[in-house]
């Protein structure tokens, strides 16, 4: 669940993006992983989706190790894009995500995937340095 203001809108790092509405500190909790809202499923759950609702499922879902399932975010956290960790203003793990540094309204929020779901790139067949062009 998101925890600060953010909105969505056309993002220059990729299709559309997840912003800053508001000042965000450093160390600030941004989102964070609620049973209630972002929804787990198994792998058998999404066997069971239509083709294009598992293509659709697996771009916006992240796979949590110690869940041992696929999470999708309920809310437009689902929209926050990936760069390099060098260049990530949020720090990212499968339950939470921290602002790395200061974050100014308006500006795009970003993590690196890699860092709470390793598979993404490979489940998605995409070749990650196409994002960040």
């Amino acid at each position: 669940m998101i925890l600060v203001k953010t909105k969505i809108r056309e993002s220059k790092t990729h299709g559309i993006g997840l912003f800053a509405d508001q000042f965000i500190p450093k160390d600030t909790i941004t989102w964070k992983y609620h049973p209630k809202f972002d929804t787990a499923f198994s792998e058998e759950q999404i066997a069971k989706m239509s083709e294009s609702a598992r293509k659709q499922f697996f771009h916006y879902a992240y796979f949590d190790k110690d869940l041992n399932k696929f999470v999708l975010c309920f809310d437009d956290q689902r929209f926050i894009n990936h760069t390099p960790h060098h260049k990530a203003n949020i720090h990212s793990t499968p339950r939470q995500d921290t602002a790395a540094r200061d974050i100014q309204p308006g500006e795009e929020l970003l993590c690196d995937y890699n860092f709470y779901d390793d598979t993404y790139f490979d489940r998605l067949k995409i070749k990650e340095e196409h994002l960040n062009r």
